[in-house]
């Protein structure tokens, strides 16, 4: 019977984040493939298949062939238990991706090789680079025409300003893709397609070394000899192997590949569980001290709730990021937020939309907790004294706001009902004009397509069909002053800029442009504005 650290030190919890359309999806498929925990991939997109990628689990995903929350899918290899979150990649959902990266060890970026990268990949590096955990490069779609790798490297380290160790290097792109060459084994990897477009299956691995005749006939005479070049280029030149900096994140290791046709896939999730750390401490945000991820006391925080995942019980679902020790089955925790002891009667491990009771989950582990409306973003478990409390996870402000009422006055409980179980999730933001009910509520979200999902599921969940005017506002600060030091109703400020609050009270001011921020910090001498909140509710 392992150990208690034995457990621990085997998890790996990493997110997969990407712009729209990079192939992040697919790849987590195809890990999932050779993990073995599926035993055949699904084509995203496929109009012909009923099949849709095992990660997407909402309706409005299937229809659309995007990922529209996070997802959380466990499967072993080699030893390993590993955890991935995956995050969705469309540009209208970030604000959920910035919240599951806090729950994160590490972070794959998966990269467009003929795009490189894109505007999405930016703000969701930044995140990650705020909390200094390691990023692994995955350039995807090498099976089609592609920039050259050096232009590649180049891009990445020159827009996100991380420096990059290329792990591998293609031979060829497009339909002249050849495999790679395994800089560290300083062997050839050659593949050969099963002949579909999709790869359903795992492929086998042909080995060669720099040099050797039959090398020519593997991958032709050209390309042996561009190769050749390109690795004496790169020995001469890059940046050394460095682990510590990989796992402070100032070195991503870079790995060429085709998700769709598992050219390299299994090479990348072997050398990425090799370099990846086991699951990291966190910081008690009382006492300061660091909490060992092997200490005998269990602890986690919530850092998403997702309500109706199963249309047939219309549940909530919050997901814990287990932090340290060992969450058994039954066990009491105290609910530090709450300040009582807890009873966790069940726990839950998701393949998407399937689930599987859980007796017992480690510090690495993710996990849903039955939630009947205790839970909110952010809360810390724990066992033991004194008690841990880990620092919440802060609010983004959002980008696009709408007024939103309900059509049929007669199911105002239901409205309220699903606008706030909805907000608790953290998809949307709900606002209200000073001192005003809940009639008319404003809602605010980084990405418009969240408004079309909101009225979807308000339609879907609750049977409330709702009005939705758009507002004509950009930009949200937080008010941060004392409430009793400033009246935000007797601020000087433009006619494009209103004074707002949340549910809890909280004042806050929507601007129309950034000249109007401007405006109200130089007119208001003792105003203090903060783009973030200090905690989700």
């Amino acid at each position: 019977m392992p150990s208690l650290r034995e457990q621990i030190e085997s998890r790996r919890t990493f997110a997969i984040i990407s712009h729209p359309d990079a192939g992040k999806t697919t790849l987590t498929e195809k890990l999932l493939l050779y993990g073995g925990a599926i035993q055949t991939a699904g084509s995203v997109k496929g109009k012909q298949s009923a099949k849709h990628a095992v990660s997407d689990w909402m309706d409005i995903e299937k229809q659309r062939g995007i990922s529209v929350t996070s997802s959380v899918l466990q499967f072993n290899y080699q030893g390993k238990c590993i955890n991935i979150l995956d995050t969705p990649g469309h540009q209208d959902f970030s604000e959920d991706t910035y919240r599951t990266l806090m729950a994160a060890d590490s972070a794959v970026m998966v990269i467009d090789a003929a795009k490189g990268v894109e505007a999405q990949t930016i703000k969701l590096f930044k995140v990650c680079t705020l909390r200094h955990i390691p990023i692994f490069t995955f350039i995807n779609k090498m099976d089609r025409e592609a920039r050259d790798p050096f232009e590649l490297m180049d891009n990445i380290e020159e827009i996100l300003g991380i420096k990059t160790y290329p792990m591998n290097w293609p031979i060829g792109c497009g339909k002249g893709f050849k495999g790679v060459f395994d800089r560290n084994a300083r062997r050839v990897l050659a593949f050969e397609s099963d002949g579909r477009a999709n790869g359903v299956k795992m492929v086998d691995e042909i080995e060669a070394e720099l040099g050797d005749a039959k090398l020519d006939e593997l991958i032709g005479a050209d390309n042996h000899q561009k190769l050749a070049e390109d690795i004496e280029l790169l020995d001469g030149a890059a940046e050394e192997f460095d682990l510590e900096a990989v796992h402070n994140g100032t070195l991503s290791p870079v790995f060429f590949g085709s998700a769709l046709t598992n050219f390299g896939v299994e090479p990348f999730l072997k050398e990425f569980l090799r370099l990846t750390p086991t699951p990291l401490p966190r910081k008690d945000a009382i006492s300061g001290e660091v909490v060992d991820p092997c200490s005998e006391n269990f602890s986690g925080f919530i850092f998403k709730i997702q309500a109706n995942m199963n249309k047939n019980h219309r549940d909530r679902i919050a997901f814990l990021r287990i932090c340290s020790g060992k969450f058994e089955r039954g066990m009491e925790a105290y609910h530090v937020q709450e300040g009582k002891n807890i009873k966790l009667a069940t726990g839950t491990s998701l393949m998407a939309d399937d689930r599987a009771i859980v007796s017992e989950a480690y510090a690495g582990d993710i996990i849903g907790l039955f939630d009947p409306g205790i839970f909110s973003i952010g809360d810390t478990l724990c066992t033991g004294k004194p008690h841990v409390q880990f620092a919440g996870i802060p609010t983004f402000a959002p980008e696009h706001f709408a007024r939103v009422t309900q059509v049929d006055t007669m199911k105002r409980k239901q409205f309220v009902k699903g606008m706030e179980q909805i907000a608790q999730e953290g998809a949307i933001q709900i606002f209200r004009d000073l001192g005003s009910g809940m009639e008319e509520v404003i809602v605010g979200v980084v990405g418009v397509l969240q408004l079309e999902v909101l009225e979807y599921r308000l339609k879907n969940e609750y049977n409330v069909e709702i009005r939705m005017q758009q507002l004509p506002y950009e930009y949200l600060r937080w008010i941060t002053n004392d409430p009793d030091e400033l009246d935000p109703k007797h601020l000087d400020l433009t006619s494009d800029t209103r004074p707002i609050e949340d549910l809890k009270g909280n004042h806050l001011l929507l601007f129309g442009s950034s000249w109007s921020i401007n405006w109200a910090e130089q007119h208001n001498e003792n105003l203090k504005l903060s783009e973030f909140g200090n905690l989700t509710f």
